[in-house]
């Protein structure tokens, strides 16, 4: 019996939440995986240490040698923080954007099975009919169109024989969350300011509810992207289908924490969605559905953080 070859996946944004949690699920299933990042938000310790990486820009054209002999591309690396993109929309473009191009155009050449890449539920900031479907986009913030605009470019590479799948994720919390950017998510704000004792800032009154998931629930349906031909050419919405609000989750935390800590209300984000909320019924067709749930998805968050970042 001949043995089974190993794929090849490469991981752009490999250092980053979702790219480095993907790392880890993707080398216990048995695959090879590479990776890119620049490092701008990527945290270098977070890469599994049999990742192959490169250190380099998306936009870099020499980030073309690196796709010889890759069987899967998943595509996560971009500026991603909103109030980023708001105070720099060229630069928005120029990552996700031309960036995007850049990947897609170095796997068609390379023959690369899949590309499987990130869209955002951003794309719904507009939407005030939720649940959100797949088929209604209504973008409204800077990172949300250069979103639309790799569904675009997705699109135009499907055209010339490249196999595509875009995952459209609400909000992905986790281990290893984005604690770098500018303003953190919720999640690690919230647990970092009341570990360290300190005050967090809700920007707005906490009313705003969001759809959230856990990333183990998120690399289940990845890996049902390397496996399934049903999900090529196509776009999916990956949340948990359910939302809650910003005050009910300082509050889960707080009471994790045992604190007595109150949050400062600050000035309200104007590009961002009051609400979403995601119909995941699509990806639910494939047999995927979430199974993590808030308090262990929470219990989990605050073990990483107070041990590797606090």
């Amino acid at each position: 019996m001949s043995k089974k070859v190993k794929k090849n996946v490469l991981i752009t944004g490999v250092a980053g939440f979702i790219g480095s949690n993907l790392a880890d699920f993707l080398i216990s299933k048995g695959y090879n995986v590479f990776g890119v990042d620049d490092l701008s938000y990527g945290v270098i310790e977070q890469v599994p240490k049999t990742v192959k990486f490169f250190k380099m820009d998306i936009r870099d054209k020499e980030i073309d040698k690196i796709f010889h002999d890759m069987d899967f591309v998943f595509h996560l690396a971009a500026k991603n923080s909103l109030i980023d993109c708001e105070k720099n929309p060229e630069e928005t473009h120029d990552i996700n954007v031309n960036g995007t191009f850049n990947v897609f155009r170095s796997a068609l050449k390379h023959n690369v099975s899949k590309v499987i890449y990130a869209e955002s539920s951003a794309v719904y900031e507009g939407d005030m009919n939720l649940p959100s479907t797949e088929d209604r986009v209504y973008p409204r913030s800077i990172y949300a169109k250069s979103k639309m605009l790799t569904n675009n470019i997705a699109n135009d590479f499907q055209t010339k024989g490249l196999k595509t799948v875009g995952l459209r994720y609400f909000n992905v919390y986790g281990p290893r969350q984005d604690y770098k950017r500018t303003i953190p998510p919720v999640f690690s704000a919230f647990i970092i300011n009341i570990l360290k004792g300190e005050q967090p800032t809700i920007y707005g009154d906490g009313s705003k509810k969001s759809d959230f998931i856990y990333v183990d629930d998120v690399n289940d349906f990845h890996l049902i992207c390397l496996m399934s031909d049903q999900t090529n050419n196509d776009v999916f919405n990956i949340g948990s289908g359910s939302n809650i609000s910003i005050n009910y989750i300082f509050q889960k935390i707080k009471d994790i924490l045992n604190s007595d800590i109150e949050p400062d209300y600050g000035a309200n984000f104007d590009f961002e969605a009051q609400e979403n909320l995601s119909d995941i019924s699509k990806a639910k067709r494939l047999g995927w559905y979430p199974k993590i749930d808030l308090e262990t998805g929470l219990e989990r968050s605050i073990e990483y953080i107070r041990s590797f970042v606090v």
